[in-house]
């Protein structure tokens, strides 16, 4: 099975390659992540030393509490990264990624806050706040 897999935001100004297995994608309806993406994350992870990243130049890290950041292209303004300080890995959001990715859904969290517009009727487990195996920013 092929482990690589590759990705990049709207305009391709920033680009990324992972190598290694990902995990199962994670669906996150907090306030942040809804208000960034305009509805809510989809984000696998990959350890920080499996993931290559070009123009890093374009990226920016905006610190949306004091143990996370969220990256995010410069000039189309795709959300593309969520990085915890005090992990050794990425979440990368799963739509960045080229076809086919090979993801499967895990869970929802956070689906306390989640908008008024929408309903969950796939399946998966679903959270209040974050699930056990979820390390996440609560301050």
């Amino acid at each position: 099975m092929n482990l690589t897999k590759t990705g990049s935001c709207l305009c391709g100004a920033v680009t990324f390659r992972t190598h290694g297995p990902l995990r199962e994608v994670v669906y996150c309806h907090c306030s942040q992540c809804r208000k960034q993406s305009g509805h809510f994350y989809a984000a696998t992870n990959v350890q920080d030393g499996c993931i290559e990243v070009n123009g890093a130049d374009m990226l920016h890290w905006y610190a949306a509490s004091a143990k996370a950041r969220r990256g995010f292209c410069k000039n189309c303004g795709s959300a593309l990264f969520w990085k915890h300080k005090e992990l050794d890995y990425v979440s990368v959001l799963a739509g960045a990624f080229n076809q086919p990715t090979g993801l499967k859904g895990a869970c929802h969290i956070f689906v306390e806050d989640k908008a008024d517009y929408y309903e969950i009727h796939d399946g998966l487990p679903q959270f209040a706040g974050s699930a056990p195996s979820v390390k996440v920013a609560e301050d």
